[in-house]
């Protein structure tokens, strides 16, 4: 077969994607582990329904009402709005206008292991460093690092992916104050709905102009599936992400769906309290048992490190529990599911001694 005149820089390179074993416990991937009631189902099918006779036509591509409802929900103007098909693509857009060729994302680890893909997709060169013991960022590492490669975006995510930690908003507006004349902020905020009372680094955009701050419908929301993430941030950024957005990037039927959604919000988001009660458990729980694992703001929580990671994967795998590899050597992610699944879960812990040292 005559070789692909591919990038050299992608040669070898696999496609993302975390492992989909059909076992009974799926913990690996963040999900939020309940759907949507049958009234919220309802309400959807209606409003994608009203859509289907449109489809003949292009989409709305400015999601005019999506944003607006998206605007009502953060507490901004529309025109801080921005959304499109989950936020990894926002992340491309923001990559498309502020990254690419002889410039620099930087990010530090552990953290989400998308954010490297999404530099090499736009030939953005990756900088990171590590993060501290306790997984916060140094500041003078971060001040380093930035100043040295004359970063043009920094992206932080908060709570952090996998180690789930917040940053505060000192924390933000000094990451700020290092990129604000040569680049973008991004705080990635995916899961900031499972930490009750957090702050929300949308309340620096005043004072923050090269903020931006990423949210999704994907894990507190329960939309996972619909795909559906969002930039909250200046009016002049959102009109540079626009500038580079595909035409019509976002179909008719997941604005509508997005919209109907939105008018759900305290009904989509009410599990959210027995997540954060089951994640308090299964933290406590690890600790009672010995088992190291970092405190969490999210739905998931980094297990580790242990003696033996992969055999502790492969025997949770074994016992049903499919968990996520991920986070450095000795390390795991589990997310957090119904009573039923954490419970299967602490089962399948203490069968394995793959976590004992």
């Amino acid at each position: 077969m005559t070789e692909l005149p591919l990038r050299a820089d992608l040669v070898g390179e696999r496609p993302y994607g975390a492992p989909t074993d059909d076992v009974p416990v799926r913990l690996n991937v963040n999900e939020n582990p309940y759907p949507p009631p049958p009234p919220v189902v309802a309400d959807l099918t209606a409003a994608v329904a009203a859509e289907l006779v449109r489809l003949n036509r292009y989409p709305d591509r400015e999601a005019a009402q999506l944003r607006d409802a998206l605007a009502a929900y953060v507490g901004v103007a529309s025109d801080q709005v921005w959304p499109a098909n989950g936020s990894n693509e926002v992340m491309h857009q923001i990559l498309g206008a502020f990254g690419g060729p002889g410039r620099t994302l930087v990010s530090f680890t552990p953290t989400y292991s998308m954010y490297p893909v999404y530099a090499r997709d736009t030939n953005t060169a990756y900088a990171t460093a590590p993060r501290a013991a306790d997984h916060s960022i140094e500041p003078d590492i971060a001040a380093e690092l930035i100043a040295g490669c004359a970063a043009n975006v920094v992206v932080v995510a908060s709570p952090n992916n996998p180690t789930g930690g917040l940053l505060d908003l000192d924390e933000v507006r000094y990451l700020h104050s290092l990129i604000a004349s040569s680049g973008v902020l991004v705080v990635d905020e995916a899961y900031i709905e499972f930490e009750p009372g957090a702050r929300s680094a949308v309340e620096l955009l005043p004072q923050c102009p090269r903020l931006i701050v990423l949210r999704t419908l994907s894990k507190a929301w329960g939309m996972a599936g619909l795909r559906l993430g969002y930039a909250v941030t200046s009016p002049a950024i959102v009109d540079a992400l626009r500038v580079v957005r595909l035409p019509y990037h976002l179909s008719a039927l997941t604005q509508a769906a997005g919209v109907a959604a939105l008018g759900h919000a305290s009904t989509l988001l009410a599990p959210v309290a027995d997540l954060v009660s089951e994640r308090r458990l299964l933290q406590q729980w690890l600790a009672d048992h010995g088992i190291p694992a970092a405190d969490s703001s999210a739905n998931f929580i980094l297990i580790g490190p242990v003696r033996d990671s992969r055999r502790l994967f492969s025997d949770l795998r074994g016992r049903g529990v499919l968990v996520r590899e991920t986070g450095g050597p000795g390390h795991l992610r589990v997310s957090i599911g119904t009573a039923e699944e954490n419970e299967a879960l602490r089962a399948a812990l203490l069968d394995s001694g793959g976590w004992r040292t």
